[in-house]
């Protein structure tokens, strides 16, 4: 399993993270103000854990609306850790 990571940046707007985890990742508004503020103040937030497959897809979608919108917003993805 993989999990979805938004890194922080000083540019993308936060209103911007937030339509993004609502679009891409289905979160509720409350959720997605959790996870751009853990973003914001943590430098990195998670956004879900997925299959590789459909990690990968989240990751395209989001770097690719932060593109057509032209924010610097990076999108990762990277194994659960194991504890």
């Amino acid at each position: 399993m993989y999990q979805v990571v938004l890194l922080n940046d000083d540019y993308t707007p936060m209103d911007f993270v937030v339509r993004v985890l609502q679009l891409v990742f289905h979160k509720g508004s409350e959720e997605a103000e959790r996870i751009m503020l853990q973003v914001h103040h943590e430098g990195r937030g998670v956004c879900g854990i997925y299959t590789r497959d459909v990690a990968a897809t989240r990751v395209d979608a989001v770097l690719h609306l932060a593109h057509a919108d032209q924010h610097p917003l990076q999108c990762l993805m990277e194994p659960v850790p194991f504890f």
